[in-house]
């Protein structure tokens, strides 16, 4: 396979999965207008009339099928696994969102998809045995929620994904890795193709449908991509690097939450990042561009990493971890006005 196959067929893909999105979008939001699939308004909710649901169906049945149009019968064979654990999320998803499900049953629901990743060997490969089982559960489960969380405005939670997703698509193509790359553009094309009809102000949204499966999905092309130029103390910053907006907003929800006394997996607020980029800027708009601005600088150094040696990959490491423990510090300890309700 010669170096710019993969990167047409990963081009192909993503502009296929736009596509079908973009006239798979209007049919799932007709469908929640018949069957009151919709987000009501609330005090906490900006929007004054309900918004239908089903955004994430749109994005799963474009994600699949130009998958099963595109993909080659060992491609499908041997992402079997991710293709039911990602089924099970999205089916779990749409549930919770037309009749609601408790979050110990999500949870649970996260925990049945992780582990059938894991019995299908697609699983983190650092430490060997159960420690490696142990950290694929977490991960999976860890960024699920993450993009649960981080979907609280429109275009954002789909925004970033579909960046995440485009940088997974790079690095794929760089390291020849079609599997992955595949994955990663059908997954960036059908989030493009929702943003269509999710940016502000929004006529659809993902939901828990939308965001459970992005989450499961980002989680899995991470745990599949490969550097075999590279070396493991390296490499595993890849995909923090890549995901790392979704990671700090979750963390920055969780420590806000708990010095609150609060839950921070049942309880609702506008303590996230982009809450607080939208009082700093006075728009919700330019709160979400900043954001997919800051993914494209972790993807830029996730990239620098995956060809760089120990010591380099060290100075990126600690430059960010120090970022972003000092912006944390600053949002939260020291917030100059910018208080999470």
């Amino acid at each position: 396979m010669t170096d710019a196959l993969p990167l047409t067929a990963f081009l192909l893909i993503g502009a296929s999965a736009l596509l079908l999105a973009i006239g798979v979008v209007p049919v799932m939001r007709r469908v929640a207008l018949q069957t009151g699939t919709v987000d009501k308004p609330a005090a906490r909710k900006i929007h004054s009339s309900p918004v239908p649901l089903l955004g994430g169906a749109a994005i799963y049945l474009a994600f699949i099928l130009v998958l099963i149009f595109f993909g080659d019968r060992d491609y499908i064979n041997e992402v079997v696994g991710i293709f039911v654990g990602a089924s099970l999320m999205s089916f779990m998803g749409v549930v919770d969102d037309r009749w609601g499900l408790g979050s110990y049953a999500k949870l649970g629901g996260q925990m049945l998809a992780a582990g059938i990743l894991v019995y299908t060997g697609v699983k983190v490969q650092l430490f060997g045995g159960w420690l490696d089982v142990a950290v694929t559960l977490l991960w999976v489960v860890g960024i699920t929620n993450a993009l649960n969380l981080l979907d609280n405005m429109d275009g954002l939670s789909g925004g970033v994904a579909m960046i995440a997703a485009i940088f997974f698509t790079l690095l794929a193509a760089m390291s020849k890795q079609y599997l992955v790359g595949a994955l990663a553009a059908a997954l960036a094309g059908a989030c493009a193709g929702f943003l269509i009809y999710n940016w502000n102000p929004a006529h659809i949204f993902m939901g828990d449908a939308g965001s459970l499966f992005l989450g499961f999905m980002l989680a899995a092309v991470a745990i599949k991509l490969r550097f075999p130029t590279n070396s493991t103390t390296v490499t595993w910053m890849i995909p923090l690097l890549v995901l790392g907006l979704p990671i700090f907003d979750t963390t920055l929800v969780f420590i806000s939450r708990l010095r609150r006394g609060k839950n921070p997996l049942t309880t609702p607020g506008k303590d996230h990042v982009s809450h607080r980029l939208a009082f700093l800027l006075g728009s919700r708009r330019e709160a979400v561009l900043v954001c997919y601005l800051i993914c494209c600088a972790f993807g830029v150094a996730a990239i620098f990493v995956s060809q760089a040696s120990f010591n380099e990959a060290f100075v990126v490491a600690m430059s960010v971890t120090g970022l972003c423990a000092y912006t944390l510090w600053r949002l939260e300890f020291r917030r100059g006005g910018v208080r999470p309700q």
